[in-house]
C-alpha cells in the first residue's frame, strides 16, 4: 500500500514512528517540500501490515 504524508517534519517523524507500530515500512521517499504552505513537506511510504502470528 502506498501513502502520502504532509505535515511539519516534527509531524511526519511523529506518523512515521507511530505507523511503523502497525504496518512494516519498506521505503519512505525524500521530503518534499509544499509549494503551498512554508515548513510544510511531503513524504511516500511504501507499507504492508505486520505479520500478527
Amino acid at each position: 500500500m502506498r501513502m502520502r504524508l504532509d505535515g511539519t517534519r516534527p509531524e511526519l517523524i511523529d506518523a512515521l514512528f507511530r505507523l511503523r507500530l502497525s504496518f512494516t515500512v519498506s521505503h519512505v521517499s525524500r521530503a518534499y517540500p509544499d509549494r503551498t504552505r512554508p515548513h510544510h513537506w511531503r513524504i511516500f511510504l511504501t507499507t504492508a501490515p505486520k505479520d500478527r502470528r
